[in-house]
């Protein structure tokens, strides 16, 4: 029975120990001239949310009818038009949206890789087309006699008029080279 009656005891103050925390819960805010308020008591309804700079984190100890939360469903009945302090704030991206933001980044990091792959490759293949091109055409104005083979597998010479087709081909070649 001691042992039930010093419980309650204690209990009844400790609830009595945190009544004073309650009563001294401090609001701050700006008031239209730009002055600072402290109060115990929530700042008028006329004042906006965005100028309240502190409020205790407790808020049902608040008086109905005042403060934050009297102005939260303000708002909701004109429309659920968002206030303009609120549009003006930018949240912070969710986990979902980083995620996304980062696989389209890497995405386009991969394009770009291939694409920038591909015309390296392309260039290569030009570059040796085009020295085959330069090789061919210093063998075709040496003079030295050149051969190829037939359909049956003979080697052939090719006649002067075959060189000179050839050449031609190769200087076409070797134009579209030098353009680039």
């Amino acid at each position: 029975m001691k042992h039930y009656r010093t419980a309650r005891a204690l209990s009844v103050l400790l609830a009595l120990a945190a009544l004073p925390a309650w009563s001294h819960a401090q609001y701050m805010w700006l008031d239209e001239k730009g002055m600072k308020q402290l109060s115990d008591q929530p700042p008028p309804p006329s004042v906006p949310q965005n100028r309240i700079l502190k409020q205790p984190s407790g808020q049902g100890a608040a008086a109905p009818g005042y403060g934050p939360a009297a102005q939260s469903p303000a708002p909701a009945a004109e429309g659920d038009a968002p206030d303009a302090a609120e549009s003006k704030v930018k949240r912070p991206p969710t986990v979902a949206e980083r995620n996304a933001e980062f696989a389209k980044r890497k995405a386009e990091s991969q394009a770009a890789e291939q694409k920038a792959a591909q015309e390296a490759a392309r260039k290569a293949e030009q570059a040796a087309n085009c020295d085959s091109a330069r090789s061919n055409q210093a063998a075709l104005d040496s003079g030295t006699r050149m051969t190829e083979f037939d359909k049956s597998g003979q080697r052939v010479f090719l006649s002067d008029e075959q060189r000179a087709e050839r050449s031609r081909r190769n200087q076409k070649i070797l134009a579209e080279c030098s353009k680039k």
